[in-house]
Order: structure tokens, then C-alpha cells, then sequence
């Protein structure tokens, strides 16, 4: 009997000491050290190789896992972290605090789960922060921007062969919420990113060419997505002086302080120059963010975006070169000064995620947009009214409201590992006296050109999934876009509603091969498409979505530890180019192109502090209805050269030295007409005692004469008897300095 009894404890101390040694759940959460949940850290246990990722509130589940197992814990921008398990932590949740730090190269492995060149962004945006709006797109390898009207209407950008005016063929947002203005009053696509303060800035993510389900309109050359903070760890106030009467302040202030579950913070910047042309701009602007972050049981995180800019502005104008040289003027000077604007943007957006039981995670935003805009231009000075001259007005009010949502879903499928995302998403737009005038001295209305109310509406469903086969990633796709289109002319003696609609579905293939964790290629293929302006397509019969085709194939390689080398070829058709007519108010059909092109990048990690990037990108771009030697795309990039070496705390000091080129470039069709190229650095260092930082920013370090922006234009000056085609430039900046101080508490 007493025998029976010893083993039957024995067999119970034994059984106890099986299943506390069985395998067992490690429940966490991660956050920085302002108590804010990072999201996607890599949770790895090196004993039993099991691994997950944290969720949107910064929480993860760890399977298999046992006491004594060691755990180690990571994500670029944060240092690792190894911890050793104990039984405490298998029966309790457990926080972990991650330490930021600066990214480095060495930390980068090239793996069918990262694209190294969205990683290699990163870790561009950490060594050289953006320092003003002006910077924000210039972050984008091979994206090229120049402003040409006193700094607050929307910069010109180029990308990949193309003129993109102001954002015709690249889709931009900010979390979420579009940038591109459809049928904007002054150009299809208008991007004005000034509403955007680059402090708030957390990530770009970027793509070339019409791979992405996930865009739509404008996306043929690429994409630009922003991320604001979901938080701020310290509060700023900052202020700025330079050259030309240039002043900006700014403050942001976290409004909850270290709260485990909420956190908000507001910003507010003001900025105002006379810029260094001889007629002042007087340009001032006024930027307001604020966003609260709340994180709800069941992994479930809620938003809110509330933000406001409004800005004023008189412009020197585009001026002929001829006048330069006779000695008229100067090539700081004016011929008509009176050009300028104003414009404002109010932005409400609502963010939510969950993750769902099934392991679904579910994403969306609701955003509304209440925008104004009014510009006033002189192109051709006294060509069309030799009396008055040719001052156009440009106007309209607009309301945008819409929503993106999408689910993903991670599974196997006959074995395969697959993520599927699916998408659907609505655009508005209700926009209210779009206007084009001949006016005189901005005070009277000559003639109305064009007047009138648009609606556009935008309805899109995308399915992207990616099998994982090996060593590839293998990712078809598909996207549907209806979009329906009305005007009410307002100049026609009856009402009447012009209408059109039409649906496009474009196809995506792309595949990923990552055979080693130094090496990766791709090639992407699919179609996308850029949407014409509502007041030209409801008058055609065609061409209302052109589609543009594409295909790249590169790789990414990393010989050393401290060197990663991008490469890609690439080649796009588009079935109708898009020509701006300012005049005219209306965007003209140009006929079939194609273009193809190389894009080369480097970044090698010199010490801990000292990093070095560089772009280059070679583009042939020409029109395929004209014959040749009038084939040329004008102003199409065919040579650009960006990078800069940037230091980054070292002995408390920072900066870098960045330089930009683009080569010359035709004009107009037969290139008898030639935009110049250009090289400029840019240099900036800052100094950090404690909680103060001093700063000192140069632009155009060795003061070269440039010239931003150039146009083939024909114009007619006031003592002129017959009109003259030829380059219209705004100047660049010559050399300007500007002092900082920012406070941190």
C-alpha cells in the first residue's frame, strides 16, 4: 500500500515537471520609450526556430517556447534585442522596451520577405531627414522637381522620361488620403504637397512603373506614399532666419505624454520669404497637424488626422531669355509681377485597423478634403492682347471624400505559403467654378474662357496575392477602376449635364528570386493607366483612360556588409501622351510614346556616422507618331544624378553635402530648342548641446547660375512687333544661408 502510494507521487512529480517543461506560449508586447507600440518587430526564438511579428498595438503571441530559450528581438531603427525566457515571462504578458538607433547597412539582409530598395529608402530618410516641403519628393531616387511661381504653387516634377507637370503620371498620398488633384483648374493630377510638414514625416514608400494593385490613377511612371508619426517622443520649438527676409517657426508638442494605450500630439508651422528675385514674393504660409492615436482590445487601433494650410504669394513669373540678354532685365527680374495666389487644404482622416480572428488583418481610412485654389499666370505676356497683355486667372473650390479599405490574409494553399490582399476603395470629387479668365492686373475679369462644376467619381477593387515557391515570390494581380464623369458648363445659355463613364482592368505580374541573403532580382510587369480632365473627356469619344505598359527587371546586391548596389532596366509605352495648355485651361492629346531607360544606385556605409548615396538614372523618351528627329518629348529628362555623403552624430555634430544634375534636354520637338542642364549642391550642419541643436543650411554652395525651370514658349514682349518661340526660365536659387535653433523638453 505504501509502495503504491510513493509512485503514484513519484508519477505526479514527474508529470508536473513534463508539462512545465512542455512546450508554452510567450505573450508580449513592444513598445519604445515613449510607450508607443511598434508594429512588425521580429520576434525569433533561436532554440525551436519559431517566430511571429508584433501586431498594430505592438502585441505578438510566440508559440513553442519553453523556459531558458533565448528570444532575440528586432526591426531597422531599433536595437536588437536578446533576452533569455523565464517561467515569469511564460505566465505573465510581458513588456520590452526597444532603444532607437541610427540605421546602418550592415543590418540590411536581402530576403524574399524585404524590398531592399523601400529598406534602402529608409535608411536614406534616417541619415538625411527632409528639411523642407521643397525636399519631401526629392527623397524618391530619380525624381526630379522644380518650382517656377514664388513657392506655393505645386512643384514640377520629373520622373523616369517624363514631364509630369505637377503629378499627372505619379500617384502621391498621405496616409491615404490622395494628393492629385483630378481636373484640377490649373493641370490634371496637381500635387501640391505644402500641406505636409516634414517633421511629421515617419516613411515614403515609392514604386516605379504601373506594378502596384494598390494604385491606381496616375500611377504609369510611379507612386509616393507619406506616413505621418503615429507619435512624437519629445517636444520642439524651432526657429529659423535666412537670406531674402526668410523666416519659419515651428512647434510640436506631444498632448499626452507617455500613455500605454493614447498618445497625441499637434504641430504648427509658419513659414514666410521674400525670395531672392528683385520684386518680393511675400510669400507666407501657415501649416496646422494634429493626430490622436488610441489602441482598443482586440488589436484594434483607431486614428485621427485633422490638419489645415493656407498660403499667399506674388510671383516673378517665367521670363524670356531674350529679355536677359538685351539687358531689359535681370535674370532675377520680372516682366510681369503681378502673377501669384493663394490656395488652402483642410484635411479629416480616420484610420483603422484590426487584426480579425481568423488572422485576417483588416485596414482603412475614411478622409475628407475641403480645398480652395486660385492662381494667376502670365505665360505669353502680350501675344493674344497687346494692350491689357495675357494675364489668366485660374480658380476653383473643391470637396473630396472617400475611403480605402483592405484585407490581408496570410495562408497555405496545397502547401504554398500565400499572402493574399484584397482591396476596394471611393473617390468624390465635387468641384465647384472651375474657372479660366483673361484678367488684367488681378483685379478685373476681362473674358471668361472656361466655367463651370465637375463631379468625379472614382470606384476601384484590386486582389493581389503573393506564392511563395523557394526562393521566389510569385505575385499576379489584378485591378478594376470605374470612373464616372459630368461638367456643367457654365457659359452655355441652357443647362445641361455633360456626362461619361468608364471601367478599366489592368493585369500586374511581378516575381521576386532571393537566392541568397546578398542577392535579389525581380521583374515586374503590368499595366496602369492616368485619367484625362473631366471638361476634355466628356467632349471625346475615346481615349478617356490611355493605358501605359510596362516592364522592369533588376536586381539588388550587397558584395560587403557596408555596400548595397541597385540596378534596373526598364521599358514603358503609354497609348496617349498628356500636353498641359495653360491658356486654354484643357489637357491635349499628343499621340503614342514610348520610353526605356536604366536606373542605377549606391550606398555604402563608410564608418558607424558617415553614409554615402547616389542615383543615376539614363532615359531615352520619344513620341512614336512623329517622324524622326521630330520624335522628341520636350523636356524630357535623359540624364539625372543625385546623392550626397551624410554624417550622423558624430561628437554631437550632423549634416551632409548633397548634389543634384540633370543633363540637357530638348525643349521642344526638334530639339532646335535646349533646356540646360545643371549641377548644385546643397550642404547643411547641425551641432547638439543637450536639448538645444544649432543648424546652418547652405543652398547652392558655390553659388552656380542655373536655372530651375525652363519652357520653349512663344511670347510677345510689349515693344515687340512680331512673337518669338524660345527658352522661358525662372532662375534657381543662388548661394543662401539660413540659421536654426530647435528646443527639445
Amino acid at each position: 500500500m505504501i509502495f503504491n502510494k510513493v509512485k503514484k507521487a513519484l508519477f505526479f512529480i514527474i508529470t508536473l515537471g513534463v508539462l512545465s517543461a512542455s512546450a508554452q506560449t510567450f505573450h508580449g508586447r513592444i513598445t519604445n520609450a515613449s510607450n508607443t507600440p511598434i508594429e512588425n518587430v521580429y520576434v525569433y526564438n533561436t532554440t525551436s526556430n519559431s517566430h511571429t511579428h508584433t501586431k498594430v498595438n505592438g502585441d505578438f503571441i510566440l508559440e513553442d517556447c519553453t523556459v531558458g530559450d533565448v528570444i532575440e528581438i528586432g526591426i531597422l531603427g531599433y536595437k536588437k534585442k536578446i533576452i533569455t525566457l523565464s517561467a515569469y515571462q511564460l505566465k505573465n504578458k510581458t513588456t520590452l522596451i526597444l532603444e532607437t538607433k541610427i540605421f546602418i547597412l550592415d543590418e540590411l539582409v536581402l530576403s524574399k520577405k524585404i524590398d531592399p530598395i523601400q529598406t534602402v529608402m529608409k535608411i536614406d530618410f534616417a541619415k538625411n531627414p527632409v528639411n523642407s516641403s521643397q525636399d519631401v519628393l526629392r527623397r524618391v531616387p530619380g525624381l526630379f522637381i522644380g518650382q517656377h511661381a514664388g513657392g506655393g504653387k505645386a512643384e514640377q516634377i520629373f520622373l523616369r522620361g517624363f514631364d509630369i507637370d505637377h503629378g499627372t503620371d505619379v500617384s502621391i498620398s498621405v496616409d491615404g488620403m490622395p494628393v492629385n488633384m483630378v481636373s484640377h483648374a490649373h493641370g490634371q493630377g496637381y500635387s501640391d504637397l505644402h500641406f505636409l510638414i516634414p517633421e511629421t514625416i515617419q516613411k515614403i514608400n515609392f514604386g516605379k512603373g504601373p506594378y502596384y494593385a494598390n494604385h491606381g490613377d496616375f500611377n504609369t511612371a510611379g507612386y509616393v506614399d507619406f506616413k505621418t508619426k503615429t507619435a512624437i517622443h519629445q517636444n520642439q520649438i524651432s526657429l529659423g532666419v535666412g537670406q531674402f527676409n526668410t523666416f519659419r517657426t515651428l512647434g510640436m508638442f506631444n498632448l499626452l505624454g507617455k500613455k500605454s494605450n493614447e498618445n497625441a500630439y499637434a504641430v504648427i508651422e509658419y513659414l514666410a520669404t521674400d525670395g531672392f528675385v528683385e520684386s518680393p514674393q511675400n510669400f507666407s504660409r501657415i501649416n496646422m497637424f494634429s493626430k490622436y492615436n488610441t489602441y482598443l482590445e482586440d488589436n484594434r487601433k483607431l486614428s485621427f488626422t485633422a490638419s489645415h494650410f493656407t498660403s499667399k504669394w506674388d510671383a516673378s513669373g517665367q521670363i524670356p531669355q531674350r529679355a536677359v540678354d538685351n539687358g531689359s532685365i535681370t535674370r532675377f527680374g520680372a516682366i510681369d509681377d503681378t502673377e501669384g495666389g493663394e490656395t488652402s487644404r483642410t484635411n479629416l482622416n480616420i484610420q483603422y485597423n484590426k487584426q480579425l480572428e481568423n488572422g485576417m488583418e483588416h485596414q482603412t481610412n475614411v478622409f475628407y478634403t475641403k480645398y480652395a485654389f486660385k492662381l494667376f499666370s502670365n505665360f505669353t505676356f502680350f501675344l493674344d492682347d497687346p494692350i491689357n497683355g495675357d494675364q489668366i486667372k485660374q480658380q476653383e473650390s473643391r470637396d473630396i471624400i472617400g475611403f480605402n479599405s483592405q484585407f490581408i490574409k496570410n495562408t497555405a494553399i496545397s502547401g504554398l505559403d500565400v499572402k493574399l490582399t484584397a482591396g476596394t476603395g471611393l473617390r468624390s470629387d465635387v468641384v465647384k467654378d472651375v474657372t479660366l479668365s483673361h484678367t488684367l492686373n488681378r483685379k478685373q475679369t476681362l473674358n471668361n474662357i472656361q466655367l463651370g462644376d465637375i463631379n468625379q467619381t472614382n470606384y476601384y477593387a484590386f486582389l493581389n496575392t503573393e506564392f511563395e515557391l523557394g526562393n521566389f515570390t510569385i505575385a499576379p494581380a489584378v485591378r478594376l477602376d470605374y470612373l464616372k464623369f459630368s461638367y456643367n458648363d457654365a457659359l452655355q445659355p441652357t443647362y445641361s449635364t455633360q456626362a461619361k463613364s468608364k471601367a478599366i482592368v489592368n493585369p500586374k505580374f511581378n516575381i521576386t528570386y532571393s537566392p541568397n541573403k546578398n542577392v535579389q532580382w525581380f521583374l515586374k510587369s503590368g499595366i496602369g493607366f492616368h485619367s484625362n480632365d473631366t471638361r476634355v473627356v466628356v467632349k471625346q469619344t475615346n481615349k478617356t483612360l490611355p493605358r501605359a505598359y510596362g516592364v522592369d527587371i533588376g536586381n539588388s546586391w550587397k558584395p560587403t556588409s557596408k555596400l548595397i548596389l541597385n540596378s534596373t532596366l526598364w521599358y514603358l509605352f503609354s497609348e496617349e501622351e498628356f500636353v498641359y495648355v495653360g491658356d486654354a485651361g484643357i489637357v491635349e492629346l499628343s499621340g503614342k510614346s514610348e520610353r526605356y531607360g536604366l536606373d542605377l544606385g549606391l550606398r555604402y556605409q563608410l564608418t558607424n556616422w558617415l553614409y554615402f548615396n547616389t542615383d543615376a538614372t539614363f532615359t531615352r523618351a520619344k513620341s512614336l507618331e512623329e517622324p524622326s528627329g521630330k520624335d522628341y518629348i520636350p523636356l524630357a529628362p535623359k540624364v539625372t544624378l543625385t546623392g550626397g555623403l551624410s554624417m550622423n552624430d558624430y561628437n554631437n555634430f550632423s549634416g551632409g553635402i548633397h548634389y543634384k544634375y540633370i543633363g540637357d534636354r530638348a525643349a521642344n520637338e526638334d530639339n532646335s530648342i535646349v533646356a540646360e542642364g545643371y549641377f548644385v549642391t546643397d550642404a547643411n550642419i547641425n551641432y547638439k548641446l543637450k536639448n538645444i541643436t544649432l543648424g546652418v543650411s547652405i543652398e547652392n554652395l558655390f553659388n552656380v547660375v542655373w536655372n530651375e525651370t525652363q519652357f520653349a514658349t512663344e511670347s510677345r514682349l510689349q515693344h515687340e512687333a512680331n512673337p518669338v518661340e524660345e527658352i522661358h526660365f525662372t532662375p534657381g536659387t543662388p548661394f543662401s544661408a539660413k540659421l536654426s535653433v530647435s528646443y527639445t523638453f
